[in-house]
C-alpha cells in the first residue's frame, strides 16, 4: 500500500537538506509520495547578508521547496522532521513551524500516524543525539507512533544514530553527508514509509 509522507525541514547549509532528499528517495521507492518543505528564516535580509552565502543559499533552496503548512501535517501518514542542531537543540526555525500545529493536536488529526526525525550539527559531539530526542516529545505529543532508526542495517553501525540519520559537517569546512550518511538517511526514508504505510492500512476510514 502506498503512504503520503511529509520531510519538514529547515536547512542553512545544504547538510540538512542532502539528508532530506535521500530520506525521500528511500520512501519514495517504497512507493511513497513525499513532500519536500523548507521551513523559512526567521531573520531578515539585512542580517543573513553579515554571513557570506547564506541569503543566496536560502533563495535557492527557497525556490526548490515550499514553505511547510498545516495542511500538509494534515496531508501526510507520516511526518519526519528535520533540522541542525543549534546549542543542542533543533533550530528554531522548524521549531516556528513545528509551533503552528496546535490545531492538530487539538482534534487529534495526526494521531497513530508515523514519525521520525534527522539532523545535523558542526562537531561530533555537538548534540545529535540531544537534537533527535528532543524532537520526539513533540512527536509524541501530536499523537504520531515514533519510528526510530535503530541498528537493522549494517550501515547504521558506522553512521547515523539508533534515534534517527545524522551528519558532521565539521564547521568551516561545510562538510556534506558522506556516503554512509546518505545511506542511512534512505534506509530511515524506507523505514518510516513501510510504517506508515502499514499504520494507514489499519486506520479506521474516516465518516
Amino acid at each position: 500500500m502506498s503512504c503520503r509522507i511529509l520531510i519538514a525541514f529547515y536547512s542553512r547549509n545544504g547538510s540538512v537538506e542532502a539528508l532530506a532528499r535521500a530520506i525521500a528517495q528511500g520512501a519514495e521507492a517504497e512507493g511513497a509520495e513525499v513532500r519536500l518543505r523548507r521551513a523559512r528564516e526567521l531573520i531578515g535580509p539585512e542580517i543573513m547578508a553579515r554571513v557570506p552565502g547564506w541569503a543566496e543559499t536560502a533563495g535557492r533552496m527557497n525556490a526548490l521547496y515550499p514553505e511547510p503548512t498545516i495542511e500538509d501535517a494534515q496531508w501526510a501518514d507520516g511526518l519526519v522532521l528535520g533540522a541542525p542542531t543549534r546549542f543542542g537543540a533543533p533550530a528554531s526555525e522548524l521549531r516556528a513551524w513545528v509551533d503552528t500545529l496546535g490545531p492538530l493536536w487539538l482534534s487529534g488529526a495526526l494521531k497513530d500516524r508515523a514519525g521520525a526525525a534527522f539532523t545535523s550539527t558542526s562537531t561530533p559531539h555537538g548534540g545529535t543525539e540531544a537534537t533527535l530526542l528532543s524532537m520526539y516529545p513533540t512527536l509524541a505529543h501530536l499523537g504520531l507512533i515514533i519510528v526510530p532508526n535503530g541498528y537493522g542495517d549494517p550501515t547504521n553501525l558506522v553512521a547515523g544514530t539508533p534515534y534517527g540519520a545524522s551528519s558532521v559537517s565539521h564547521g568551516a569546512k561545510k562538510e556534506p553527508p558522506t556516503a554512509d550518511d546518505l545511506k542511512v538517511a534512505e534506509l530511515q526514508g524506507r523505514r518510516v514509509a513501510r510504517i506508515a504505510a502499514a499504520l494507514a492500512a489499519a486506520r479506521p476510514a474516516a465518516g
